[in-house]
């Protein structure tokens, strides 16, 4: 089963069309204003991810060198324990420790943790399986991963169609039956992926980055890494990674049916400073060379925009800023 994340998407749609997105994918739900009721999170006794997770990613169609490096720039900062410049402003890993509490629940009695980093990068650069993908292609690609301790990230190019790509949802996770045994079971690998938005649909992928396609059209933010589809790849990779690891098979934490949860990152979709609401992405810190709007350092100098996590603790989303 895969979920889809949209937050974006079905934030815009809520401005218009007073409807907004559910679950791990970006679709269509109840509302994910932080000011409104508290969300009924459960947790449904499944496994989460623990122990050392590697993230595979397969890089489908023509990448360059520096959007990857936006990516894994990413991926290492949420592990990172380097001093961060200017250490006052929150970091990459401290938005990734808001995912903890979820396992302290989890696991009363037991301690359990997740530690993720980069694993193996797979390029797919010559478009094998042609420029329009479907859902079990997108798993096709997913499997060429290690299926062992990992997620396997696919990240499609800007000029590649998934099946419901823009209509539906920015990105998926999901998980899939692992080619091989291990210790004589049948087990499972968890995976992603998320389009590149930018010639596609980048007013519902890569909100606030560029302009919505319905709402008030307020002039849009400036990308922390001078990239807009890349930068709003990893705004939904980063939800989506909060949604693998917290409720990887369909069973672990959400809100909602289990065909369309709100998990960890899409309960607060459109959220990622205080004071957002439907159009607004609420109060950022600002790069005083760039003027790009971010809420999280990382490694190599890097900022970026993160989605806020629902706290179990207070039943509200949880920003950075």
């Amino acid at each position: 089963m895969a979920f889809s994340e949209c937050s974006n998407l079905v934030l815009l749609l809520q401005v218009v069309l007073l409807v907004s997105l559910t679950s791990a994918s970006r679709e269509l739900g109840k509302s994910s204003d932080s000011s409104q009721e508290a969300l009924a999170f459960q947790y449904h006794n499944g496994p989460l991810l623990t122990g050392e997770i590697s993230i595979n990613l397969i890089w489908y169609g023509k990448f360059k060198p520096s959007q990857r490096a936006i990516v894994t720039d990413f991926i290492a900062s949420i592990s990172s324990s380097r001093p961060q410049k200017g250490s006052a402003q929150p970091s990459v890993a401290k938005w990734w420790k808001a995912t903890e509490k979820y396992y302290h629940l989890a696991n009363s009695k037991k301690s359990s943790s997740l530690t993720l980093s980069l694993g193996t990068q797979i390029l797919e650069e010559n478009y094998p399986l042609g420029k329009s993908l479907s859902d079990k292609q997108i798993m096709q690609l997913a499997s060429k991963g290690g299926q062992k301790n990992a997620i396997n990230v696919v990240l499609t190019a800007a000029d590649v169609a998934v099946e419901g790509f823009c209509s539906s949802k920015c990105g998926t996770h999901g998980s899939s039956s692992s080619a091989k045994k291990i210790n004589g079971k049948n087990t499972k690998f968890a995976y992603i992926w998320v389009g590149n938005s930018e010639t596609q649909c980048p007013g519902q992928c890569a909100w606030p980055f560029h302009q919505p396609i319905y709402g008030p059209q307020n002039p849009p933010l400036i990308a922390p890494n001078g990239d807009v589809g890349l930068d709003g790849m990893v705004i939904n990779l980063a939800g989506l990674l909060a949604g693998t690891a917290t409720n990887p098979f369909g069973n672990g934490y959400f809100q909602g049916p289990k065909e369309a949860p709100l998990e960890a990152a899409s309960a607060c979709a459109g959220v990622y400073g205080k004071g957002a609401y439907p159009g607004y992405a609420g109060d950022l810190l600002l790069d005083s060379a760039t003027g790009a709007s971010y809420n999280a350092l990382g490694v190599n100098g890097r900022k970026y925009l993160l989605p806020a996590l629902f706290d179990l603790s207070t039943s509200a989303c949880s920003t950075l800023v």
